[in-house]
């Protein structure tokens, strides 16, 4: 399956008396791997459940292939669009491999049972992020590594056209962040993701959106993103940007100390 375009049109987002999220622009095309990167409570989250449909917006339009998400069937955009979302499904009484079937629902009816497809299908996802030695233990009693990559096989499983990840490498180990980020590299599904790590965000991402108090601040490729100017506004953090002679991707090293003032021409473009 190729990849869905994703274009996030004036949203705005409220909780009560707080505006989550206001008037933000962002586009996905078809199978690239778009970022969301910024400080906590930036508005990441909430932006990306107002993508996999938990959060109505007040105020704009999500589009996936132009049609508007939130008009769609329910289980007609679960055939396009799959989420792995924080601490999600944590009190599941279910063997791996159950969890990881769970993604192949929305492609079948009511009562259908697996077929040959649908176990191929669902092995191949656990193989992919290195856990079928965990396919027939508990969900329930995984560390929350092992936890994320199994709901991460269980996206896999839907075959998505778009998938929507918020911190997938939580609770990862180096090599499994890398195999994952690698993963969904890969893809040729459009990837929206929201990440921490800043290294890992310039390398995997083709575009990156930096989000700052519900608002994007800044969007483009990460080369022309991550500047000291932008870290010092939006993280409060001095840094040191370089180009890695071998990933040929922005580097960021994270200096101790008083960032320095960024001069106004050259602070974050509005994206």
């Amino acid at each position: 399956m190729t990849g869905s375009e994703l274009s996030v049109e004036g949203v705005t987002l409220t909780a009560g008396a707080q505006r989550l999220v206001e008037d933000v622009f962002l586009t996905a095309g078809a199978g690239e791997v778009v970022g969301l990167v910024g400080p906590n409570g930036s508005g990441k989250s909430s932006l990306l459940r107002a993508v996999y449909r938990v959060l109505r917006p007040e105020s704009g339009a999500v589009r996936v292939d132009g049609a508007d998400a939130w008009g769609l069937p329910v289980r007609q955009l679960a055939r396009t669009l799959a989420a792995v979302v924080q601490d999600s499904a944590a009190d599941l009484d279910l063997a791996v491999r159950e969890v990881v079937a769970m993604g192949r629902s929305p492609h079948k009816r009511l009562l259908d049972g697996d077929t040959a497809e649908d176990r191929h299908i669902v092995e191949s996802a656990l193989d992919s992020v290195h856990a079928l030695d965990l396919a027939d233990r508990p969900f329930d009693r995984l560390s929350g590594g092992e936890r994320q990559r199994v709901l991460i096989a269980r996206a896999l499983a839907q075959q998505p056209a778009l998938l929507v990840l918020d911190e997938p490498t939580n609770h990862l180990d180096i090599r499994h962040q890398l195999d994952v980020l690698g993963i969904l590299r890969s893809l040729s599904a459009t990837v929206l993701v929201a990440l921490h790590d800043l290294n890992l965000a310039a390398y995997y991402c083709d575009r990156l959106y930096v989000l700052r108090g519900g608002r994007v601040v800044s969007s483009g490729p990460p080369a022309e993103v991550l500047t000291r100017e932008l870290l010092a506004e939006v993280y409060g953090v001095d840094a040191e940007i370089a180009v890695h002679p071998r990933t040929g991707a922005p580097q960021v090293t994270f200096l101790p100390g008083t960032p320095a003032r960024p001069h106004a021409e050259a602070g974050p473009s509005a994206g």
